[in-house]
């Protein structure tokens, strides 16, 4: 009789990716700060597509191609590109219509890393429901991974994890320890998810940067139906 358990994997950082099973699962990639709430928002406000790509210079290629031009570092607009990761950057006005090549410190490079998966998806809490029924529909494997910070673990990215390992429920299987830790984290902080996450590195290195609404914004749960998915070299809104 065949096996036909579905598993849930968490991987707390790209730099852990080599120790999963990437090729055999649907990939969700998580940056919650800022990178997939902004790619999530940009697709739903009629952004033909969104490139990532891993570095500035391959960003800066596209100059003069009809492209808008996105790019962040340490959480800052990168000198000379049209926009950052802020979602107030991925408003109707200015990315309906357009395609956007975008990198950033960290959510571009997890998306090259799992290019390998069945499907790569873009996760947010903005679009937390909508992608945890998609992905019950698939009976595939699911492997989370958290964009984390220049490759060490974050809270925000595993805390959204656990809401999706929570979401999935007893569908899948958990197959490692970090779903187990990161469902209990999402349920011990989920009532009041801002405040804990209030305390996380990233979130403190925003405000400094004086973006404190991009925080609030990110943390809205359920606002968009959208799920962006890799097609190729871009990433598009999912269809089926």
């Amino acid at each position: 009789m065949l096996d036909t358990t579905r598993n849930i994997a968490v991987c707390l950082s790209p730099a852990l990716l080599h120790l999963h099973d990437v090729k055999n699962s649907i990939v969700v990639v998580i940056d919650i700060f800022r990178a997939s709430s902004s790619m999530c928002y940009g697709l739903a406000n009629g952004a033909e597509s969104i490139i990532p790509v891993a570095e500035v210079s391959t960003c800066a290629i596209y100059k003069d191609h009809g492209y808008l031009l996105a790019a962040e570092r340490n959480g800052e607009i990168v000198d000379g590109f049209d926009f950052g990761n802020s979602p107030f950057s991925y408003t109707r006005e200015k990315v309906a219509g357009r395609t956007i090549v975008l990198t950033t410190t960290n959510g571009t490079k997890a998306i090259h890393l799992s290019r390998e998966a069945k499907r790569v998806v873009i996760g947010s809490f903005l679009n937390l429901t909508a992608l945890c029924n998609w992905l019950d529909q698939q009976e595939e494997n699911v492997l989370l991974v958290c964009a984390g910070w220049k490759d060490n673990f974050n809270l925000e990215d595993t805390a959204y994890a656990g809401a999706i390992t929570e979401n999935l429920g007893d569908k899948y299987q958990k197959a490692d320890d970090a779903s187990i830790m990161a469902e209990n984290l999402y349920k011990t902080v989920k009532e009041d998810l801002s405040g804990f996450l209030a305390q996380s590195a990233h979130s403190q290195r925003l405000k400094k940067l004086n973006i404190q609404r991009d925080i609030d914004f990110c943390l809205q749960i359920d606002t968009l139906q959208t799920i962006p998915i890799l097609q190729g070299d871009r990433l598009v809104e999912l269809k089926d």
